[in-house]
C-alpha cells in the first residue's frame, strides 16, 4: 500500500512541477502562451491560465492529500513515542513536596 500511494505521490510531484512551469510568469517564463491576437479561441491565454490554475489548485489538494496519508501510514507502524524508549540510569529524582501536617 505504502509503495502504490508513494508512486502516486510522485507522480503528482511531477505532474505539479510540469504545470506550474508552463504557467505564465511576469516575465513569460515557459508559458504555452497560445499565439497572439485572435482572442476568445478554445485556448486563449485567459482560457489557458484558468486550466492551469485549476490543474495546479487540484494537483497541490491531491499531494497535501497524499502527503498525509503516507505521514499517517507511517507513524501507524510504530507504538509509543521514541521518548518512552530514553532510559535514564542512576539520576536524581526531582524531589517531592512534604506533607502538609494534619491536625487531630
Amino acid at each position: 500500500m505504502t509503495e502504490v500511494l508513494l508512486a502516486i505521490h510522485l507522480m503528482i510531484a511531477l505532474a505539479m512541477v510540469l504545470v506550474i512551469l508552463l504557467q505564465r510568469s511576469e516575465g513569460g517564463g515557459l508559458g504555452i502562451g497560445g499565439g497572439g491576437g485572435a482572442g476568445g479561441g478554445f485556448m486563449s491565454a485567459r482560457g489557458t491560465a484558468n486550466l492551469l490554475t485549476r490543474a495546479t489548485a487540484i494537483l497541490a489538494a491531491c499531494f497535501f492529500v497524499t502527503s498525509l496519508s503516507l505521514a499517517i501510514i507511517a507513524d501507524s507502524g510504530r507504538r509509543g513515542s521514541i521518548a518512552d524508549e530514553i532510559r535514564i540510569d542512576g539520576a536524581p529524582q526531582a524531589p517531592t513536596a512534604p506533607a502538609a501536617p494534619v491536625s487531630q
